[in-house]
């Protein structure tokens, strides 16, 4: 009875401070639990504060009218000086394998070992031909809608409080990179931990890092990556992600207090809610804004 009374009181008062919750495409795993944990970073501040966020259908929009939004891997592939072959092979991996990255029925296990041997295989396409990165900014260009809308509202505003935002990526951080510069929200509070192409002279050698990252091993990474380890003292979170993989970003971190997690759905969406619901605090379904974290971070900052 006591917990009901608490239920209610907790919707009302999300209700009254983040109108963007009564949406019905918004979905609360636990309301009590939701509000203790925003007041919780609410009394930590701005100094105790960072954001963790994937890139691809999270800080990018999963769709526009209709249409699926290319991941920063697929906006590569749009590079005019790409060969062919590059892009035929590569156009064949995403086939095979982005259906099991979405798949809401396959184990993680499974799904993390087929998403090591897509990178895998990634990086070895990456090898051996010619490329002029000064494309990259060209093809930010052309995707100027691309981002959720809001987002450089968002990022402007955590940059003038001075809160850290950690970019992470299991695309490629070279367009991650680009695509922020563009839109102008490449502030120096932004770091972006991603699979970045590496050189030998004027040819592509696959990645730079040591370790593939891909959509079920971001926690291993987070705990190797001495950038988040500067940023324990800062022990609240707010997590954003598309995948349940994203929900795990920060596992093994030691120290955080409260951890907000928002996950942003949209395909398989009647199969995969229920395991979005046990991952992440707040499901947004179909929405292609960042009205929600906006109106949280408003709330706290």
């Amino acid at each position: 009875m006591t917990r009901f009374l608490f239920a209610g009181i907790a919707i009302r008062i999300l209700r009254l401070q983040f109108p963007a919750l009564r949406s019905r495409h918004v979905y609360i795993r636990d309301k009590i639990a939701l509000l203790k944990t925003i007041n919780a970073i609410q009394q930590g501040g701005a100094n105790n504060l960072q954001i963790v966020t994937d890139f691809d259908l999270t800080i990018t929009k999963q769709h526009i009218n209709g249409t699926h939004v290319l991941s920063s891997f697929g906006m590569f592939r749009t590079c005019k000086q790409l060969p062919q072959q590059y892009l035929d092979k590569a156009k064949h991996l995403y086939n095979k394998y982005r259906p099991i990255e979405i798949d809401p029925v396959m184990p993680v296990n499974k799904k993390a070992d087929a998403m090591h041997d897509w990178m895998t295989a990634a990086q070895n396409l990456l090898k051996g031909f010619e490329f002029n990165p000064h494309e990259l900014e060209e093809v930010a260009r052309t995707f100027d809608n691309i981002l959720r809308d809001g987002t450089e509202n968002f990022f402007e505003k955590l940059y003038n409080a001075r809160v850290p935002i950690i970019v992470f990526s299991a695309g490629l951080g070279d367009i991650v990179e680009a695509v922020l510069r563009y839109h102008n929200a490449l502030f120096d509070n932004v770091k972006v931990i991603s699979n970045f192409l590496k050189y030998n002279g004027n040819q592509l050698d696959g990645f730079k890092n040591d370790v593939l990252i891909h959509v079920y091993n971001k926690n291993e990474c987070a705990l190797a990556n001495d950038y988040l380890k500067i940023l324990q003292k800062r022990q609240n979170v707010l997590l954003m992600g598309d995948t349940i993989g994203d929900a795990n970003m920060i596992d093994g971190i030691e120290d955080t207090k409260a951890v907000l997690k928002i996950g942003f759905l949209y395909e398989h969406v009647e199969a995969s809610l229920d395991s979005f619901m046990e991952n992440f605090d707040i499901v947004l379904v179909d929405d292609q804004t960042m009205q929600v974290p906006m109106e949280i971070l408003q709330n706290i900052l």
